[in-house]
């Protein structure tokens, strides 16, 4: 019974690190989205972001990368700013 235990113990500790060892680096995620330049292009090619802030008609989609974060600035429908934050590549 203590070795089933142990043994989900185990599981229950290495699955949420390993699931950070399976996004997307910052320039893998800026080259998927290279030609996305509205809302709709965007979510297609990076899926749904991690965290959307809104500030009046600015809003900032937030995709977390393996090394660091990569920020979208949307005016509108359309993609205006790209950015990194985060850890150094």
């Amino acid at each position: 019974m203590i070795r089933y235990w142990r043994r989900v113990c185990a599981i229950l500790i290495a699955v949420p690190l390993l699931t950070g060892c399976f996004e997307d680096s910052k320039a893998e995620i800026l080259a998927k989205a290279e030609n996305a330049s509205d809302k709709a292009a965007l979510t297609e090619a990076l899926g749904k972001p991690d965290n959307i802030d809104r500030v009046g008609p600015l809003e900032t989609w937030t995709y977390n990368a393996s090394n660091g974060s990569v920020d979208f600035v949307i005016a509108g429908s359309t993609v205006t700013l790209r950015k990194t934050g985060g850890k150094a590549e």
